[in-house]
């Protein structure tokens, strides 16, 4: 037998992973989305190459890159457009080069946008109250801490920020870091430090405060929340053990992304792990979010998903180093399926 992703009315979903291989053709479609995406995180695995962001918010030929700082740039051959069950790409190298191999992560984040003037700040939003995940872009201020309105119903347990206009750092808001004030870096191994969120996300705002920012940059973040049998953000501590620790998200994963908190900060990279490129356990196949690297295949790097969360199935200290505590955020995918015998 085999099976088809199938979907009637394209109505609002969550998550689901992709696979491809370029071609170098204009014009190219990637389907299987299962949804219009609004969010597309795409990496190659075969080649060493950056992890590239694009969004319905911004347009989906602005990108903006995980592994660096720089400021947002325009590639009109890359990403082209967002589809009803995909997206449609260029010739450019970095998104279809021909006989590259490259995963896409996609989301769906509400479908439209609107103006938001819950803060101090009008932000405009686009958010799927349904799976607690938004896209706000607002331009900076340097007059006031910004309070910035997200669109969801509560308040967003992790956020990924970046300057559009300026070349600085991705700063990474978790609910799990030992002080509302702190924060991560997606561009780095770093651990925590203090950072630019000088208060707890509310339902309604969150505050960001930055010197790296410059007065009226353009500013987007994406924000998210746990939804019961969808998604989970949450904290970890590690064994140092093949049979690592079990995590209980609630729901069986399709993408799970791991960061540790302490410990030697060289081996604390944004691990990445989907039910896609590793379709069975253990679940080997990994990517960093913060290099610019090809996919790797480690078994002492390993997770095994099942139907209620993951384990750590290996001594990396990426991932499972003894009494070090790591963050995670977990995806379910929400495409649906049509089986045929």
């Amino acid at each position: 037998g085999f099976y088809l992703p199938f979907k009637q009315d394209y109505t609002v979903e969550g998550f689901s992973t992709v696979i491809y291989k370029g071609n170098g053709v204009d014009n190219t479609y990637i389907g299987g989305t299962g949804f219009k995406p609004d969010l597309v995180w795409l990496k190659s695995r075969s080649d060493v190459d950056h992890h590239y962001l694009q969004d319905s918010v911004r347009g989906a030929t602005k990108q903006l890159i995980s592994t660096e700082t720089g400021a947002e740039t325009s590639y009109t051959n890359g990403v082209k457009s967002f589809e009803n069950d995909g997206f449609t790409l260029g010739t450019s190298n970095w998104a279809n080069e021909n006989g590259q191999t490259r995963v896409a992560w996609n989301w769906d984040m509400g479908g439209s946008n609107a103006s938001n003037t819950e803060g101090n700040v009008t932000s405009t939003v686009r958010a799927n109250a349904t799976y607690g995940q938004s896209i706000v872009s607002w331009q900076y201020t340097t007059a006031a801490d910004n309070l910035v309105g997200h669109g969801l119903s509560s308040a967003p347990e992790m956020i990924l920020l970046k300057s559009r206009t300026t070349a600085y750092n991705w700063d990474v808001y978790h609910k799990d870091l030992s002080a509302a004030i702190k924060r991560l870096v997606l561009n780095s191994t770093a651990a925590e430090d203090t950072g630019f969120f000088d208060t707890t996300p509310t339902s309604t705002v969150f505050e960001y405060n930055t010197s790296g920012a410059s007065n009226n940059d353009n500013m987007i973040a994406y924000c998210f929340h746990s939804v019961t049998g969808y998604s989970k953000f949450g904290k970890y501590t590690g064994n140092g053990n093949a049979s690592g620790t079990s995590v209980t998200t609630g729901f069986e994963p399709a993408f799970v992304l791991v960061k540790g908190l302490s410990g030697d900060m060289t081996h604390k990279h944004w691990t990445i792990r989907d039910n896609t490129r590793s379709p069975n356990n253990d679940r080997t196949k990994g990517l960093h979010a913060n290099k610019n690297e090809a996919e790797f295949d480690a078994s002492n790097n390993a997770m095994a998903f099942s139907s209620t969360g993951f384990q750590l199935k290996g001594t990396d200290p990426g991932i499972n180093e003894n009494n070090i505590e790591y963050i995670y955020m977990a995806f379910a995918d929400t495409r649906e399926y049509a089986y045929w015998l």
